[in-house]
């Protein structure tokens, strides 16, 4: 029997969910939550074999965040993440964090299964239609100095500030601003701190 831990933070999905899990001979929701936290807590008690997590849960913890918690307290716990969209800023932020799964919400749920029982066999899934946005994930094109300006800015901080905090001249900062816009082909510096905020890249 396979132990199953859910977290989801919308009622009627984690309840849909649980249902459908239950109605597997081989499978059994030892606990269907709400948050990340919840998430933390239940594993530890219940120490499933795999915990299913949707990513974008409120609170402190999101599933991500979670998976990594589970994994230092109970080891031997696979994680499945599910999303509704497969962000690449998710997605890579899951495969680095060595996570057992990656599945749409909308798979169908034969697919959802499977994924779960290949997960607690050590192996690794990734939703067929997420494998195409994992092969195109680019390498992050920012140096560390550059995506520590672009993080200032997309803080607020204008140039001024931005030299003052990481000990620059303001026109050595517009200069950074000048060189980022132009790797991520943005239209301006809004525009850059959108892309590398969706890429993953601060």
């Amino acid at each position: 029997m396979i132990r199953v831990l859910l977290a989801e933070d919308q009622a009627v999905i984690r309840g849909a969910l649980a249902a459908l899990l239950g109605l597997e001979p081989d499978l059994e929701v030892v606990a269907a939550v709400d948050s990340g936290a919840a998430a933390v807590a239940s594993a530890t008690v219940e120490r499933p074999d795999v915990a299913v997590l949707d990513i974008d849960m409120p609170g402190e913890l999101d599933g991500l965040d979670a998976a990594a918690r589970i994994g230092e307290r109970v080891p031997s716990c696979r994680t499945l993440m599910l999303t509704g969209h497969g962000k690449p800023a998710h997605l890579k932020r899951a495969l680095a964090a060595q996570v057992g799964g990656f599945m749409l919400k909308t798979a169908p749920p034969e697919e959802l299964v499977a994924a779960i029982r290949t997960v607690v066999r050590g192996e690794r899934v990734l939703d067929p239609s997420l494998a195409v946005t994992a092969w195109n994930l680019a390498d992050n094109p920012l140096t560390p100095r550059e995506a520590d300006v672009l993080r200032l800015v997309a803080g607020g901080a204008d140039a001024p500030d931005i030299a003052a905090r990481l000990h620059l001249t303001a026109g050595t900062v517009r200069n950074y601003l000048t060189t980022i816009v132009a790797k991520l082909n943005a239209r301006n510096r809004t525009d850059a701190v959108r892309i590398a905020t969706e890429s993953g890249w601060i």
